[in-house]
Order: structure tokens, then C-alpha cells, then sequence
């Protein structure tokens, strides 16, 4: 999906931060794409409440102006829910994917934007990791050396999201969304949200997260 260049541009981008908890690194490559089309985020505390950790890649695809909003707001929308204030994570992450998209689609540069996004997300507190994704980009934890997954792989394949894709008025060939997309929820991708007579939550393709983990 997209354009691709002659060749690609292979200069990583690479960062790092420490503080007394945690120590993280990231780095990024544009690849074969016109732009670079993808975003992360560490927080080692947030804003609004540094005993929480924030951690998040976000896969563009079809531009770079999903990911990148969703770089910069995703987190905000998390801890602006009642739930997060509340103590119910997995509650506000939910909301907070969902409202993400909603802010996105009112925005005036972003409503006729046909990019996307995948998004997982690791919020660290009080010694737990929860973790929340829309797509097909993968979380996974070491546990006394065991890889053991975080994150749950939305595809077009998948019964349960063919059978949604299908019920909004979409179908699936070659695996892929309407024979486009490859993944089956995604923020942004508003060209596959536009059935007004549902919710967000059933629409093609989603922002809804189909559960959240704890470990």
C-alpha cells in the first residue's frame, strides 16, 4: 500500500532514554517508502502522572500522518479517560484507542486523509504491563528467558474479524481488507469507516481493541 522509491533509504534514526526503572532504545529506518511512515513513543513518565510508563510503535501505511498523530496524541487521549483516573487501565486504553480515532477524524488536516496506522501500546504501572494494540505490529515480554506474547495480531484471515469486515459491508480476497488492506483494524483508514448506520466499533476496519493483557 503506497508509493516505494528506487531504492531504499536505509539511515536509521536511533534514540535512547534511562531514568531509575527503565532503560529504552529505539530506532527506525524509512525503508523503501517515499516518506517515513511510521512513529513511536517513550514516556518513562507521563505528564499527568509520573508513576506511569508509556511506550508505543505506530506502523503507518498510506502516508505518514496517522502514525504521526497518533505519536503525539495517543497518550493524552489514555489518561484524559474517567476509567485511567479510576484505576480501570485496560477501560481507558479501550476508550483511549477509540477516541484517538475520533479526534483524528475531526481534525481538519486529517479527516480526508487516507493514511493508517497500526499501534501497540505497553503502559507500564505500579509493576504491571499492560499492553493494547489495533493491527499487526507485536508486543512481546521476556519472562526468565521466555519470549511469551503481549499483543494479538488483527488479519483479515481471523473468523471473528472476517465475519465483522463482512456484517460492515466489506469482504476479503487475497487476505487483504477489500482486497487492499492487509490488517483488519487500524487507526485512521477512514475510507473503511464509513458506514453511518454502525458504530465505530463494527465498522470495516477498527480502532477497537479486541482485549487488553496484564503481566
Amino acid at each position: 500500500m503506497g508509493q516505494t522509491l528506487s531504492e531504499p533509504v536505509t539511515t536509521k534514526e536511533s534514540a535512547s532514554c534511562v531514568n531509575e526503572l527503565f532503560t529504552v532504545g529505539s530506532s527506525c529506518m524509512q525503508g523503501w517508502r517515499i516518506n517515513m511512515e511510521d512513529a513511536h513513543t517513550h514516556l518513562l513518565s507521563l505528564p499527568d502522572d509520573p508513576r506511569c510508563a508509556f511506550f508505543a510503535v505506530y506502523d503507518g501505511h498510506g502516508g505518514p500522518k496517522a502514525s504521526q498523530f497518533a505519536g503525539i496524541n495517543l497518550h493524552k487521549q489514555i489518561l484524559q479517560q474517567a476509567d485511567y483516573a479510576q484505576g480501570n487501565l485496560p477501560e481507558a486504553l479501550r476508550k483511549g484507542f477509540l477516541a484517538l480515532d475520533e479526534q483524528m477524524r475531526s481534525d481538519d488536516e486529517m479527516r480526508d486523509d487516507v493514511s493508517g496506522a497500526t499501534a501497540v501500546v505497553v503502559l507500564v504501572k505500579d509493576d504491571v504491563i499492560h499492553c493494547a494494540n489495533v493491527g499487526d505490529s507485536r508486543a512481546v515480554v521476556s519472562v526468565c528467558g521466555e519470549a511469551r506474547p503481549l499483543s494479538f495480531d488483527h488479519k483479515p484471515a481471523n473468523e471473528k474479524e472476517a465475519k465483522r469486515i463482512l456484517a460492515a459491508g466489506g469482504w476479503v480476497e487475497f487476505n487483504r481488507v477489500n482486497g487492499n488492506l492487509a490488517l483488519s483494524r487500524a487507526l485512521g483508514d477512514f475510507v473503511f469507516k464509513r458506514n453511518e448506520s454502525i458504530p465505530p466499533e463494527e465498522q470495516i476496519v477498527t480502532g477497537k481493541l479486541s482485549g487488553c493483557t496484564a503481566n
